[in-house]
This record gives structure tokens, C-alpha cells and sequence, in this order.
């Protein structure tokens, strides 16, 4: 998914994940999956 994502911006794949990582820890969850969970509940 990183890389479609990557290309579809025109930036880097490690891009990509720094900006998930800096999502995650903003949202204090570790996963996808958390992340969907924790917007689901609100």
C-alpha cells in the first residue's frame, strides 16, 4: 500500500512510512488496524 501511495504522490515509499509512523504516534496507536479502530469509536 505504501508504494501505491508513494507513486500516486510522487514521493518516496520511506516517505510514505515516516508520515504513517508520525500519524501513529500522534493518534497513540502502533497499527493500521488500531488507527481504523480508534476512528471508528469516535
Amino acid at each position: 500500500m505504501n508504494k501505491e501511495v508513494a507513486y500516486h504522490c510522487d514521493i518516496s515509499a520511506g516517505t510514505v512510512r515516516k508520515h504513517i509512523q508520525n500519524i501513529y504516534e500522534k493518534m497513540h496507536v502502533n497499527t493500521r488496524i488500531e488507527a481504523v479502530n480508534l476512528y471508528l469509536k469516535r
